[in-house]
């Protein structure tokens, strides 16, 4: 924005320049080109009084040095003809006497006592201002002087005219650009701030609130109200973290309580009611686990960190290690395939998290004698598929919707695995999609930013939590 306003001064500056020193600049060489055309005409009319006196007393010698002596101290060129004519006198050596002029215009007009001066080129292509006058005692023609004079110093003058008015020019320019500058700079200080103090409020804190004593008024009163609204939601998620980490042990008591108590009732109860007995009990532990889902989630909403590179393959071979036992008392194998795929962008704790969610929910429905393959694809791909009964594509829509289950599903899930998974993958900065496999089962395609060489992440996301999911 700086930028901008700085140009803008300057083109508005430039604009009001040019519209004043062009057209000074034209009329200063007309006025030149004028004035020293008046200068010419003078000398013209004086040189010709002197020849025509010359001529009638018939000292035609004198010419010659009449016109030599002019033509040093001016640098202008003078010849002088008789009435017909005829050339009595030339300033320039080269020039030659005896030689007719009386076909030329400006000879013959002055020949009719008609005096002349134009703008023309003379013989050897210079531009001349040229005055040419009659050597006349009343209607007496006697001969004529034309003077010529290069337009090279008139030229040099107006050049160096418009060289001074295009040094003013810079010179103010320099002057208002200095100005526009510190105008600008004042103008956006206060929103340079409120872009720090944003930037800082993204990431969880503010340690610098905007400036609100510099600036404009509308600026200073923008700042002073983001403050206060950034101090306002300071408090709201200091209130929602208090309360996530009350509920946390607040609920867990009571939970426990109940479940104890249910399990007490059992002796006394008939035996056709234990099966109910059992179905609360459960209902209680669910109902554990989704508070327990959900404190999870909000834990993670409230807390930034940073991603950092992970071993993709390390993480892997780790999670399967430890769930390998429990796949295998349900007769299910777990298979790694793929190239290695090396580190990739995730958020501390984040990539475990995922796999060991992704590989609950893939060993929740996997029949026996099947295997769960998780397939590595170079980039920071990892595609973990099981030989489930799959999902639908209406279903897959919905998967990452909070607290949806499957019209079909029989097991005991919160409906909070999923959306917590994609939650630390979109924290992490990757994406995470539902496809079916091969035949039946599903295949989940986690997409992590691979490590290439020197990079940084310049975002701040949610920080994880440490999530069991128990559902899809």
């Amino acid at each position: 924005m700086t930028r901008r306003l700085l140009l803008s001064y300057v083109a508005l500056a430039l604009l009001v320049l040019a519209g004043l020193e062009i057209p000074l600049g034209y009329v200063y060489a007309r006025g030149e080109t004028a004035h020293a055309s008046q200068n010419i005409e003078r000398d013209a009319a004086m040189l010709a009084e002197i020849t025509e006196e010359d001529i009638e007393k018939g000292r035609l010698g004198e010419l010659p040095g009449v016109v030599g002596d002019y033509a040093e101290d001016t640098g202008g060129r003078v010849i002088v003809t008789d009435k017909r004519g005829i050339v009595l006198a030339d300033s320039d050596p080269a020039g030659r006497t005896g030689v007719s002029l009386a076909d030329q215009p400006d000879i013959s007009r002055a020949l009719r006592n008609q005096p002349t001066v134009t703008t023309t080129t003379d013989s050897n292509g210079t531009d001349v201002l040229a005055a040419t006058m009659p050597g006349a005692s009343g209607t007496t023609i006697r001969g004529t002087l034309r003077l010529t004079y290069p337009m090279d110093e008139v030229l040099v003058r107006v050049h160096r005219i418009w060289g001074a008015l295009a040094l003013a020019g810079a010179c103010v320019l320099a002057v208002v650009a200095l100005v526009a500058f510190s105008m600008a700079r004042w103008i956006t200080r206060p929103l340079r701030t409120l872009e720090a103090a944003t930037t800082q409020l993204a990431d969880g804190h503010l340690a610098d609130p905007p400036d609100t004593t510099t600036g404009p008024p509308e600026l200073r009163r923008l700042a002073a109200s983001f403050t206060h609204t950034a101090d306002r939601l300071h408090q709201l998620l200091k209130a929602q973290q208090a309360f996530a980490s009350e509920a946390s042990h607040q609920l867990k008591t009571p939970l426990t309580a109940l479940r104890l108590r249910l399990e007490n009732f059992e002796p006394y109860l008939d035996p056709r009611a234990h099966g109910s007995l059992e179905e609360a009990v459960g209902e209680v532990e669910r109902l554990g686990r989704m508070v327990q889902g959900l404190l999870a989630l909000a834990r993670l909403e409230n807390t930034a960190t940073t991603p950092e590179p992970v071993d993709l393959d390390a993480a892997l071979a780790d999670r399967v290690a430890m769930w390998e036992p429990l796949a295998a008392e349900q007769y299910v194998a777990i298979d790694i395939t793929g190239p290695p795929v090396g580190q990739v962008w995730a958020i501390p704790g984040a990539l475990e998290q995922i796999v060991d969610n992704l590989l609950a929910n893939a060993l929740r429905v996997s029949p026996p004698s099947t295997t769960i393959t998780l397939h590595r694809v170079p980039g920071g791909e990892l595609h973990i598929v099981d030989q489930g009964p799959g999902m639908s594509e209406a279903d897959r829509e919905r998967a990452f919707d909070r607290f949806w289950r499957a019209s079909d599903s029989h097991h005991d899930g919160t409906g909070l695995g999923l959306p917590i998974v994609r939650h630390l993958v979109d924290a992490s900065g990757g994406t995470i999609t539902l496809h079916p496999a091969s035949g039946t089962g599903l295949d989940v395609a986690v997409r992590l930013r691979p490590v290439t060489g020197r990079s940084s992440y310049g975002g701040r996301v949610p920080r994880s939590a440490s999530v069991s999911a128990r559902s899809r």
